[in-house]
């Protein structure tokens, strides 16, 4: 049988543009934005002002790092349910862009580099911590909690808010309990976070087998357990108001209560058996974090302890 003139004979190759890209993509580099984004003000109020420019350098990369491990590998392991996902079904092992094996290298390799970078450059605190946000991440989480129970997502957060604890052991060398505060303020966000955009995408965690809670429960149900953890995030980070001043004890209030009034709204049209778009409130939670923290940085460099005002 002869080739027709018009047909491929060969597998466009790929450029070191493409390769590169496929390897960055594994790390989940929007996830890292989000990480570092809370881990550098925690230094700020670790620091109670600005951190050497070079440590805070250090924490960004060694941090980059670890994020980038945790992501190639949860790539790893959840290769098959990402191909039956259609939010995940471009990620590079799905489209057999970078051979598993060559992922699983690339993420203990990428682990390894963050605990020794950060040993070097900061302390033994961080890099222990940054180890341990890593393997939890991907056999706590990933491998135990995602597939067997609803609560994945609330208990398989916790590697999400150890950015925070690793920033303020990075400048301090120990673990302060306004880093348990952020933690806090993290573990309760993730959920209302992760679960609005698990609503848009049930079908999807339904299809692959991962019982997310809006797979598994109703909207009424899922949308009462975001007020729950709403309400727990807005006064968790209130405690931090003794470490902060008024600055941040205006934010903490403002954004709270506009948060809070958003997912009061999503809950009861829900509760009305009507419908609506869980995402204005995924997106308002990305706002809220980024803005919550900000106002932590701010505060650290410029505000005056609360104690000090009154």
């Amino acid at each position: 049988m002869s080739i027709t003139a018009d047909a491929p004979t060969t597998t466009p190759r790929r450029t070191i543009k493409d390769v590169v890209r496929a390897y960055v993509a594994l790390t989940k580099p929007r996830i890292i934005e989000q990480l570092l984004v809370t881990t550098i003000p925690a230094m700020l109020l670790a620091q109670r002002g600005i951190p050497s420019p070079w440590l805070v350098l250090a924490t960004m990369v060694g941090g980059t790092l670890a994020a980038g491990s945790a992501g190639a590998l949860n790539c790893v392991v959840d290769a098959d349910i990402d191909a039956v996902m259609k939010r995940t079904s471009a990620r590079p092992l799905v489209k057999h862009e970078v051979p598993v094996r060559n992922a699983l290298v690339f993420g203990v390799i990428l682990g390894v580099l963050s605990c020794g970078f950060l040993w070097l450059t900061t302390n033994w605190v961080a890099a222990v911590l940054c180890v341990g946000a890593i393997l939890f991440y991907v056999f706590v989480y990933t491998m135990l909690l995602k597939r067997r129970t609803s609560q994945n997502i609330v208990w398989g957060g916790i590697a999400g808010c150890m950015p925070v604890v690793i920033g303020w052991a990075a400048v301090t060398g120990d673990v302060g309990w306004p880093a348990l505060v952020l933690f806090g303020v993290i573990f309760f966000w993730t959920p209302p976070h992760s679960w609005a955009l698990a609503m848009k995408f049930r079908d999807d965690y339904a299809r692959a087998g991962v019982p997310m809670l809006p797979a598994v429960a109703t909207p009424r149900q899922v949308s009462f357990r975001i007020v729950l953890y709403s309400w727990a995030m807005v006064l968790c980070g209130l405690l931090l108001v003794p470490a902060t001043s008024w600055i941040y004890a205006v934010a903490a209030v403002v954004l709270g209560a506009v948060f809070l009034a958003a997912v009061h709204k999503l809950h009861n049209v829900y509760r009305r058996g009507g419908e609506t778009n869980p995402m204005k409130v995924f997106h308002l939670s990305n706002t809220y974090l980024c803005a919550v923290f900000v106002m932590v940085a701010v505060d650290s460099a410029i505000g005056l302890p609360v104690t000090s005002v009154f």
